[in-house]
C-alpha cells in the first residue's frame, strides 16, 4: 500500500530548478518543525528530493555508499516532512520535520550538532524551549536558592497566584500603552506559565503542537 502524502508538505519545490553542485548534490538542513532545533545536515540529489516529496519522509544520498538512503528505515527514527523550502540561490534546502522517536543522530542524541570541544550538550532550540528545559531541570534537581524551585515547591497555590498577578500586570501595561513594560510583563507571564507546565508534567512542545494544529 502506498504511503499517504503529508497534507502540510509543500509539493511545489522545483526539483529540476534546484542548483545542484558538480556531483549533482544539494545540502539539506533538517530542523524540528515545532521548535526549530537543527537536527542534522545531509545531501540530496534529484532522485532523493523527488522521493522525499512523493513519500513525505526524508530521503538522502550517501556519498560514502553512493546510494539513496531512507532516514530511519533501519532505526525506526523516521522523519515526517512538514515543510520544505529552498534558499534565495536555490542551492540549499531547509527541511522541517517531525522527528519520530526524537532522535536524529546515529549516536542516539536528538541532534547531530550536540558537541562543543568534545563535550555533549543539549542543542539550542527556541528561547521558550530552552527556558522550559531549565525549569524542568530545576524541578528535577532542586536548588535551595532557586526562585523556580520555590515556586514548584509551593505547588498550584503559589504558581497560579503568580500567573494571576502577572496576567493583571500585562493588562495594566497594555492599558498604559507602554511597549517596554508590555514586553517585560508578558515575559514574566510566559515564564510563570512554563513553570505551571513543568509542575503538571506537560511538555511545552505539546503547546506548540496545539498552535500548529490550529493553523489548519
Amino acid at each position: 500500500m502506498s504511503k499517504a502524502r503529508v497534507p502540510t508538505l509543500n509539493h511545489s519545490i522545483p526539483v529540476e530548478k534546484i542548483c545542484y553542485d558538480d556531483r549533482g548534490l544539494v545540502p539539506a538542513i533538517v530542523q524540528d518543525y515545532l521548535d526549530g532545533t537543527v537536527l542534522m545536515m545531509a545531501w540530496m540529489n534529484r532522485e532523493s528530493l523527488q522521493k522525499t516529496l512523493d513519500t513525505g519522509e526524508t530521503w538522502f544520498w550517501s556519498r560514502s555508499r553512493q546510494e539513496l538512503w531512507h532516514k530511519g528505515e533501519t532505526s525506526g527514527h523516521l522523519q515526517k516532512v512538514r515543510s520544505l523550502r529552498y534558499d534565495c540561490d536555490s542551492d540549499a534546502l531547509l527541511v522541517g520535520v517531525e522527528q519520530i522517536g526524537d532522535i536524529a543522530c546515529h549516536t542516539g542524541e536528538r541532534s547531530c550538532f550536540h558537541q562543543v570541544e568534545g563535550k555533549i550538550f543539549a542543542p539550542p532550540a527556541d528561547t521558550l524551549s530552552e527556558l522550559f528545559a531549565t525549569i524542568c531541570d530545576r524541578r528535577d534537581n532542586p536548588q535551595s536558592e532557586s526562585y523556580t524551585c520555590k515556586l514548584i515547591e509551593g505547588g498550584d497555590n503559589k504558581i497560579l497566584k503568580k500567573i494571576g498577578e502577572e496576567a493583571a500586570e500585562v493588562v495594566m501595561a497594555c492599558k498604559d500603552d507602554d511597549s517596554d513594560a508590555i514586553a517585560s510583563e508578558v515575559a514574566d507571564l510566559m515564564y510563570h506559565t512554563l513553570v505551571a507546565l513543568a509542575y503538571h508534567q506537560v511538555d511545552v512542545r505539546s503547546v506548540y503542537q496545539k498552535l500548529q494544529d490550529r493553523k489548519k
